[in-house]
């Protein structure tokens, strides 16, 4: 028994040591992480360091730069260098969500605020037609309210007793031309001011009336009064200013972004907090030509009837605009739209969680909703959280600037414009050339030292290690190379700075 328990026992340990050996076998290499069967399937473009994206190696091992590992990156498909991978589980750690691109009308009601007014289009003047004495008022303070016909003041007019003693006096005359008299008197009365009521009372009575009684042409209120009992007043005088409150106005304060919206003969509602309950309905008058340079608002004229003359000037308003029908356009959430300054720009999602910044022409925004007039067609998903950090990745593999690259007339992009500088060479290798250049004043750098790609021709033969040279480069996805390279004179090279990768941020 003790005989077989020990051949048990080493058979069991031999078996323990050929799994343990089988699973080694099966593992993959230190530092490269566990790879799925599709990714074993591909072959690595190549491995780089996520800090340093911009630095490229043709084979793994450990970055220079972090302590880790480098990563494989696999081609994602051909015409798709901008596209960004990122796998469903990191796509939830990011809290990525998408929307659809629909279909709709944008039309939203508007609100402004504003002050209530005299309609100035409702103004009644009174003035004197005569010069003469005030000698008695019947309205005596402003703001008080008159009908139409009211008596205002009563004026005693010198002048008018000698033209109406003429009148009478060629009227009691008898004999051939008497009439012609009488008719010239009635003009100079005429032209005294009296009217032609005023002159039938004198032919009826047959008496010289020096005093004039004057009525309201209009109701509303007495907004100014500048007769007073006793006082002299000439010919054209203003005595009373009478403004009407059948209708208001309305200056509504409307932003300059939503100026678009509110058209002339639009349908306005207007509330006030000091007739609560009270709708009271207008259309736009007028958009007054003056933006207001401190608020950024322009005024908008709004005509409201009135016919109770509850609505006073000086009254605080909320306006609401109806809001016109609008036509059938694309769009989407309003921050899924990221706004560059200079462009907008969306992250389209696609299959297999690739996802693909395009520029976009934006429109109008409201309710949460931005029109999209170009780049996006109906039934597309956007990434309305985390394309800020999608967005970054695609500009660090070169995607945005490839978008905005200009059409050659041929279908192609222009290439980016080059950048000059000098420097010294440090080390010259096959796939890049290592030199600790001088501020980029184009690109707005500092004094560094990083690799350059080497030009298509390679390098001159008059170019060494050592040497001070002057190069043009330019961008190239991702990295930089040279376009051109010559030595200068000897100068005095540039003081080193940490050494920094090709990607190195501006």
């Amino acid at each position: 028994m003790l005989a077989t328990a020990i051949v048990a026992g080493v058979a069991g340990v031999g078996l323990y040591r050929a799994g343990i050996s089988e699973g080694m076998k099966q593992m993959p290499p230190p530092g490269t992480g566990a790879m799925s069967a599709s990714e074993t399937d591909k072959k690595p473009l190549y491995w780089h360091d996520p800090m340093y994206p911009g630095q490229k190696f043709d084979k793994p091992g450990k970055s220079p730069f972090m302590d880790m590992q480098l990563v494989p990156v696999y081609a994602i498909g051909a015409g798709d260098e901008g596209t960004v991978t990122i796998s469903p589980r990191l796509q939830q750690n990011l809290g990525v969500r998408t929307a659809l691109v629909t279909e709709g009308s944008l039309s939203s009601r508007l609100s402004a605020v504003g002050n209530v007014a005299y309609n100035e289009r409702d103004v009644a003047l009174v003035q004197a037609r005569s010069a003469g004495y005030v000698e008695r008022l019947h309205v005596r303070a402003p703001l008080d309210r008159v009908k139409k016909g009211q008596a205002l003041l009563e004026l005693y007019i010198p002048d008018w007793i000698a033209v109406q003693e003429e009148y009478l006096t060629a009227r009691r005359m008898q004999g051939s031309g008497i009439a012609g008299l009488a008719d010239a008197a009635r003009q100079r009365m005429r032209l005294a001011g009296m009217t032609e009521p005023q002159i039938r009372v004198i032919e009826s009575t047959g008496k010289v009336h020096p005093r004039m009684t004057i009525h309201a042409p209009a109701s509303g209120v007495v907004a100014e009064l500048s007769a007073r009992e006793g006082m002299t007043v000439v010919a054209g005088a203003p005595l009373y200013r009478i403004n009407g409150l059948d209708t208001v106005w309305v200056n509504a304060e409307v932003p300059e972004a939503a100026a678009a919206r509110v058209r002339p003969g639009a349908v306005v509602e207007a509330r006030t907090p000091g007739l609560p309950g009270e709708v009271f309905k207008g259309r736009v008058g007028a958009i007054l030509p003056e933006v207001d340079p401190s608020t950024r608002t322009l005024k908008a004229r709004i005509e409201l009837a009135n016919p109770s003359g509850q609505m006073l000037p000086g009254m605080f308003a909320t306006l609401t605009f109806a809001p016109a029908a609008g036509k059938e356009v694309l769009l989407v959430p309003s921050e899924a739209v990221i706004q560059t300054g200079t462009r907008s720009v969306v992250i389209v999602a696609r299959e297999k969680g690739e996802f693909l910044p395009v520029e976009v022409k934006s429109g109008i925004e409201a309710n949460g909703q931005t029109e999209i007039r170009e780049g996006l067609a109906a039934g597309q998903k956007v990434v309305v959280s985390g394309q800020f950090l999608i967005d970054s990745e695609a500009s660090l593999k070169g995607a945005i600037a490839r978008m905005g690259g200009t059409p050659e007339p041929g279908g192609g992009k222009v290439a980016a414009r080059p950048h000059r500088a000098e420097g010294k060479i440090e080390r010259i290798a096959d796939d890049e050339i290592t030199i600790s250049h001088g501020p980029v004043a184009s690109l707005q750098w500092g004094p560094m030292t990083m690799g350059f790609k080497p030009p298509p021709g390679g390098l001159p033969r008059n170019v060494a290690v050592g040497d001070t040279v002057t190069f043009d480069f330019r961008q190239q996805d991702g990295n930089f190379a040279i376009t051109a390279i010559s030595p200068t004179a000897a100068a005095p090279a540039p003081p080193a700075a940490p050494t920094k990768p090709a990607g190195a941020p501006k």
